[in-house]
């Protein structure tokens, strides 16, 4: 099996969210689920993508973070299809069916890989705004926008900050987001301020509830932000939307997303892949 270490959502090497990518030979099926966890626990990113081709343009990819497997995962999935087009096996221009644990999904493959989410959904959950800030430590902090629990797959509490300078200095009670993601039944938080700099906001994602303080690049949050500024009149239909993540953490991020006049949001970008090798287990 071929392995490659790929930077997802960024074009320099060392920015945007890593993962690793395992492409089956062609004709083989997928090695045991245990042996598939014990490469993602010895690769130790987040997620590690499995990939088994079918012929022309289907694939069934299988994700392992280091403690067993997960139904879906964005950055992992634009991680593999980039791997698929850089090597040859997919031509620009493909349109690609992606099957997973979650259900079929279409990604488009350019230059650039862009995978369509699941309907976007505003939830009904009673958030309370002030515990919310108290957590977040951004206690006073008040914009026009409201807090909003919105999923394309995963729900996060969209929380909006008032600038750029209040997000990065956003230091959350991680034992008290995770409490409060329980009782709301959500990945996360969401946090994000609108950009005057070319993006159209910069963000910032928790979930430590899932064992991840921050994430560098998050597709699915990034899919329901666009829905959300959707719905409260900051972009129309259709938008190209692009969003900075990871600053912070020094692993800036560049995640684009294309509301459709259909409704649907698309979600993806560029990768750089920065090793590669062959698995010999």
């Amino acid at each position: 099996m071929k392995y490659s270490i790929v930077d997802a959502f960024t074009t320099q090497p060392f920015g945007g969210n890593p993962a690793g990518v395992v492409l089956l030979e062609d004709g083989n099926d997928f090695p045991s689920d245990k042996l598939m966890q014990q490469l993602a626990a010895e690769f130790r990113y987040s997620e590690t993508a499995f990939v088994k081709r079918h012929g022309g343009n289907k694939f069934t990819v299988r994700y392992f973070t280091p403690k067993g497997e997960v139904q879906l995962c964005g950055h992992a999935t634009i991680a593999t299809f980039s791997v698929l087009h850089k090597t040859g096996i997919v031509a620009t221009g493909t349109m690609c069916i992606n099957h997973t644990l979650a259900g079929d999904l279409k990604v488009k493959v350019d230059d650039k890989v862009m995978m369509e989410m699941a309907v976007p959904q505003v939830l009904s959950a009673e958030v309370d705004v002030e515990r919310l800030h108290r957590i977040m430590g951004v206690e006073g902090t008040q914009t026009n926008l409201p807090v909003m629990v919105v999923s394309t797959g995963l729900p996060d509490i969209m929380m909006p900050v008032t600038s750029v300078d209040k997000l990065n200095s956003l230091a959350p009670d991680m034992e008290a987001l995770s409490q409060l993601s329980e009782e709301l039944n959500v990945t996360g938080v969401h946090a994000f301020a609108i950009g005057d700099d070319g993006f159209t906001a910069h963000v910032r994602n928790f979930g430590p509830l899932y064992g991840i303080p921050e994430e560098s690049a998050t597709g699915t949050a990034n899919a329901a932000l666009t829905h959300y500024l959707y719905c409260n009149g900051i972009i129309t239909s259709p938008a190209e939307c692009r969003f900075l993540q990871g600053e912070t953490m020094g692993r800036p991020s560049t995640v684009e997303t294309s509301l459709h006049c259909d409704g649907s949001i698309w979600v993806g970008g560029k990768s750089t892949i920065i090793a590669s090798g062959e698995v010999l287990v």
